[in-house]
């Protein structure tokens, strides 16, 4: 049992690693502008980082919920590739988010959640990963699951009768 989900449980140990990360960021910038818990407000640099954090841990409990629903179902490894693809955006994402927008060059604008879903606020490398997860695996997968192979002539002709 413990071999089927290995990599599920990497990638959801990184993901809380990940979201444990964005909560720093939004302790240091609390401590740098000097804004104690609860104001949300203040310096424009906290704000950003803290709306991006907001911003991440609100899809979290749907990225875990989809991450181990897609890899107990279809296939653990294509699961937790797709899954470190998708904390490598929400990585970016906060970055580009908590940059100024005035100093926000191409590489960091951050991408807007349509953009996530699809696909376009993946880097070139993230695109054609996606591309050939979509065309490859997932279509193979789906159709065993769901076309599974016909039934012998023999099998057929019986039921014919």
């Amino acid at each position: 049992m413990r071999d089927q989900i290995d990599l599920l449980a990497t990638v959801t140990v990184l993901g809380v690693l990940e979201q444990a990360y964005f909560a720093m960021q939004v302790i240091y910038a609390r401590r740098k502008y000097k804004i104690s818990p609860p104001e949300t407000t203040g310096h424009p640099e906290f704000e950003r980082t803290f709306r991006a954090q907001a911003n991440c841990s609100e899809y979290f409990p749907i990225f875990i919920s989809l991450l181990w629903v897609a890899g107990i179902f279809f296939h653990q490894g294509v699961t937790a590739a797709c899954g470190l693809l998708y904390l490598y955006t929400r990585l970016r994402y906060f970055q580009g988010y908590a940059v100024a927008a005035q100093g926000r060059g191409a590489s960091h604008v951050a991408p807007s959640e349509r953009e996530y879903f699809l696909g376009s606020a993946f880097p070139a490398e993230g695109r054609w990963m996606l591309a050939l997860l979509w065309s490859s695996e997932i279509i193979s997968l789906l159709e065993s699951k769901c076309f599974p192979a016909p039934a012998p002539a023999e099998e057929l002709h019986c039921w014919a009768l």
